[in-house]
């Protein structure tokens, strides 16, 4: 049975669901699971945790997101993308300068309250905003705190003298929860004129990224060849401290059971036979178990 994540290069014009219903034909496997949907028409990085890794995938949501996209000031959709209807339109006389725009990136930097555009799936009273939205219903959108590690200007912006618009590139690092949509309205909030996002892509997610990504034609291609498009459990626990254990030990924690061990980090992977069988967390003198995952060879 396959264990580990697939990091699918997403293309345009598809749900995350699609993927992953597509994968488990390809792969013909239950246990199967993506961490963090990626809007239609948003490309790049989908980790797609099958098997054991399933377990994973709560901890996948936790690792920071990376973006690269373009947005355009002149002109705001209620959606934030180019799919929504348009709400404002203005033409850009004075176009901004760098210095403006990093500036206002700036203020949107760090911990911040985001409110949700109104086309997403964040539920309010057990019903999605986009339901709201496509019934014409009033509500009010949650705000929430997220954390922007980075907002930077990629190039210097474009002026376009007959449209009298204005577009820009941007990299974003952020973490989960943040729509990137809302960055780029808020960002044209910051300097008083309308502003929509034109493209989207993910660069990474999970810890990993559009290096390690392959489209599903290939995985169909090479579905005899998993170590080509195959990343093991382990590469995701690469951040974290490995401790080699004994067989006595391996048995235990086979078992589930607390040990001792010779460290002090606060969390550590196990490692029996060159992979890691289960996650460990400090609590006073011992080492409880906090995940387990291949528990026998």
């Amino acid at each position: 049975m396959l264990n580990g994540i697939v990091v699918v290069n997403k293309p345009r014009g598809v749900t995350s669901s699609d993927c992953v219903y597509k994968l488990r034909k390809i792969l013909q496997i239950r246990k199967i699971g993506h961490a963090g949907t990626l809007d239609p028409e948003v490309n790049g990085v989908l980790p797609i945790a099958i098997g054991q890794a399933t377990k994973l995938i709560e901890l996948m949501h936790e690792k920071p997101k990376s973006y690269i996209g373009s947005g355009m000031f002149g002109k705001a959709t209620d959606s934030y993308d180019l799919d929504g209807t348009t709400t404002a339109e203005e033409k850009i006389v004075t176009p901004f300068t760098s210095d403006e725009i990093i500036s206002g990136m700036k203020k949107l930097t760090g911990m911040i309250d985001q409110v949700p555009p109104i086309y997403s799936a964040v539920r309010v009273n057990g019903k999605r905003l986009y339901e709201y939205a496509r019934e014409n219903i009033p509500v009010e959108r949650p705000k929430r705190k997220v954390n922007i590690y980075s907002y930077e200007l990629t190039q210097d912006p474009e002026y376009d003298p007959l449209e009298k618009t204005e577009s820009f590139n941007f990299a974003i690092r952020c973490s989960k929860g943040t729509y990137v949509r809302s960055l780029v309205n808020d960002l044209g909030e910051e300097l008083g004129v309308p502003a929509v996002m034109t493209s989207l892509t993910r660069t990474s997610s999970s810890g990993f990224d559009l290096s390690q990504a392959v489209n599903l034609e290939t995985i169909e291609k090479e579905i005899d060849y998993p170590e080509k498009w195959l990343q093991p459990i382990d590469s995701f626990f690469v951040d974290l401290p490995q401790l080699q254990i004994s067989p006595d030990q391996f048995k235990r924690v086979s078992n589930g059971a607390n040990i001792k061990l010779n460290t002090t980090y606060a969390k550590v992977a196990l490692v029996y036979n060159g992979h890691i069988k289960a996650i460990y967390q400090r609590q006073g003198k011992i080492y409880r178990p906090e995940m387990m995952l291949l528990k026998n060879e």
